[in-house]
């Protein structure tokens, strides 16, 4: 049976003189806010399952030191959402990390594979279904959401000794160990998307002063949802941006009529907004311009792709494990490795890809 937490003492009591490893999860809500609102840590840890109520004044203080625990492994599946919402409310990174997500794909299990299914690949155990849309921040929680979250982390144990082999016998331990660092980094940086505005296709139709505009609006409005703890879409919504960034308004009269006009608008912000818009940022020069890809474009970033795809058969890892289509893109954009294609990516990559890239891209 699981052990329902919510006293910091009988926590702390649980967590001396700690194991090897744990098995962690995390239920939250993001549905109103920018940072996900823990509502729930689960905890595997030797023979137990702590069902862990981080509501409780001082419970979050009482997790903290194991989470900060260099000599305790941390096994967690998909874990990226979970590492956010742990570092905004416990102030911690659960530290050194194991994904099992991340292990199923680089030891050639499958790629992107809910916890449900590896369970069942690895156990033969089929998990019941259906409180994953579950109010996890009402008390008391019911019977069948203490069972769901508790389910979350029972077979974790199995799954990591049963991956963590694999990975040892592949002699892909070292992968994992980078795949795991950089997701804890992008979790603990304070800092958003440096070029958002890449990611946006309304982009590539705006020449360059428009896709600066945008830059800078999407940048203050990273910066506003996470000091007003708001949705992005609360603060400005694509649409709006886009369309300030393509005609922008002469004067902040004009930007008001503008923001008058749109359902959505945040009028209140409309001075941030203007300022947001009208006031260059210090690194523009170095902000990478979205493009529309040309027939020779498309061609090149298909012969990367096809390199990528027998780059990754031949290592037996699922698709879209080593390089997705944004980051080939960017690589071929500028010749510059991205962080997300460093380590063992570049050693394995590159050996392929560099005779595909012209010689001013080569970097």
């Amino acid at each position: 049976m699981p052990l329902w937490i919510n006293d910091p003492a009988a926590l702390s009591a649980h967590l001396q003189d700690p194991p090897a490893w744990v098995g962690l999860d995390t239920e939250f809500i993001r549905e109103r806010t920018y940072w996900p609102q823990l509502a729930l840590v689960q905890m595997s840890i030797r023979d137990e399952i702590l069902l862990i109520d981080p509501l409780v004044p001082g419970m979050n203080d009482a997790l903290r030191p194991l989470l900060d625990n260099p000599a305790v492994l941390k096994v967690m599946h998909s874990a990226s959402e979970d590492l956010v919402a742990l570092s905004h409310d416990c102030g911690a990174l659960p530290a050194p990390l194991f994904d099992t997500q991340i292990a199923a794909a680089l030891c050639g299990v499958g790629g992107g594979m809910g916890y449900q299914k590896l369970v069942q690949e690895i156990t033969g155990v089929a998990l019941a279904k259906g409180e994953t849309r579950s109010d996890w921040l009402r008390r008391p929680l019911s019977d069948a959401q203490l069972q769901y979250a508790a389910d979350d982390v029972l077979h974790l144990d199995a799954i990591y000794a049963a991956l963590d082999a694999r990975l040892q016998a592949q002699g892909r331990r070292d992968w994992m160990q980078q795949d795991c660092a950089r997701m804890l980094a992008n979790a603990g940086s304070e800092e958003g998307d440096r070029w958002p505005h890449l990611a946006m296709r309304s982009a590539q139709l705006m020449e360059a002063p428009a896709q600066m505009r945008l830059l800078r609006l999407l940048r203050w409005r990273d910066v506003q949802a996470r000091s007003s703890d708001k949705p992005r879409s609360w603060i400005l919504d694509n649409e709006l941006a886009t369309n300030l960034a393509r005609t922008p308004p002469a004067d902040r009269a004009g930007l008001q009529s503008q923001l008058d006009a749109h359902p959505k608008a945040p009028r209140k912000l409309g001075d941030a907004i203007w300022q947001a818009l009208t006031a260059p940022l210090a690194d523009e020069a170095d902000a990478p311009l979205a493009r529309n890809a040309t027939t020779d474009d498309k061609a090149a970033l298909k012969r990367m792709q096809d390199a990528v795809t027998a780059c990754s058969t031949e290592l037996g890892l699922p698709e879209g494990i080593l390089a997705s289509r944004r980051y080939l893109e960017l690589l071929q954009e500028n010749g510059n490795w991205p962080t997300a294609l460093a380590g063992w990516r570049r050693e394995v990559l590159e050996p392929k890809l560099a005779p595909l890239l012209t010689p001013t891209q080569s970097t």
